[in-house]
């Protein structure tokens, strides 16, 4: 290879990633236990906001005075209720999730959820035992590894969409077979808990701090002996420690965009 062909292909490459519509976008999991605003922080993100909603009543939080969604946050609910003995809503998600892709809705958002990975990994399941023939039943070991392999896959076609992606956990303690240290990660099933941060760029947790001025609700970046925590964008002291739970805040002191996209029904829409 010449000198020439080394020059092109190194172009080549720059070009790729400024070409790359995820290059000035990010992906993340905020995971806690309940009640401590995971939902509320998707309030901050990017909009247009879709929120592809798996835990029943969980979106209310986003709600105005007046019991609407605030202009360009979209929150499709009707994944809320599932029926473990006749399943459908997976099946029905990955239907309009991928009609979705191919009418380019995601190219148009500023920011795409799942809220919560814990409903729709369970609804997962109750898919993989119906295919089974034993729906409604207890998951046998062989259930796992399909749910397992659904999962993944989905995961990695989400961070793939040209916008921001945002993945709700809960969290769920654990004990590291290699050292015997218990630690506290991410709910979700057997070695995926391991693989799936791999795929996501931010892993956030997120708690509550009780102070003299009341309960302060705080993101940890950084893994500590116990919680799992990790930033990619805020290498080199980007992010400090413990953030405020704000998207565009962090999208601000990272240096990625934090305008919103342009509105999918107008300026004046009101849901």
């Amino acid at each position: 290879m010449t000198e020439l062909e080394i020059k092109k292909e190194a172009e080549k490459i720059q070009q790729m990633y400024r070409d790359d519509p995820r290059s000035e976008t990010f992906n993340a999991i905020p995971y806690g236990p309940i009640g401590t605003g995971k939902t509320t922080m998707l309030g901050t993100a990017r909009r247009p906001l879709h929120v592809d909603s798996f835990d029943p009543g969980g979106t209310k939080v986003l709600l105005d005075k007046e019991g609407n969604y605030p202009p360009e946050v979209y929150c499709d609910t009707r994944w809320e209720v599932e029926n473990p003995f006749q399943p459908r809503v997976i099946r029905e998600w990955d239907e309009v999730f991928h009609h979705r892709k191919r009418i380019g809705y995601y190219d148009r958002l500023g920011t795409y959820a799942i809220d919560s990975a814990t409903t729709w990994a369970q609804d997962i399941m109750y898919e993989v035992m119906k295919k089974a023939g034993r729906a409604g039943g207890v998951p046998f070991q062989q259930d796992w590894l399909p749910q397992m392999t659904i999962i993944e896959n989905a995961m990695r076609e989400m961070v793939s969409l040209p916008c921001d992606c945002v993945l709700i956990c809960h969290d769920d303690s654990d004990k590291d077979e290699s050292t015997g240290r218990m630690f506290v990660g991410i709910m979700i099933t057997g070695k995926l808990k391991r693989r799936i941060p791999l795929i996501f760029d931010e892993i956030y947790y997120v708690h509550t701090k009780e102070t003299s001025k009341g309960i302060e609700y705080q993101l940890l970046t950084r893994p500590t002996g116990l919680f799992q925590a990790r930033t990619r964008l805020g290498k080199g002291g980007g992010l400090d420690t413990y953030e405020k739970p704000d998207f565009k805040h962090i999208l601000r002191k990272v240096g990625l965009p934090t305008e919103d996209r342009p509105p999918l029904l107008g300026p004046n829409n009101k849901e």
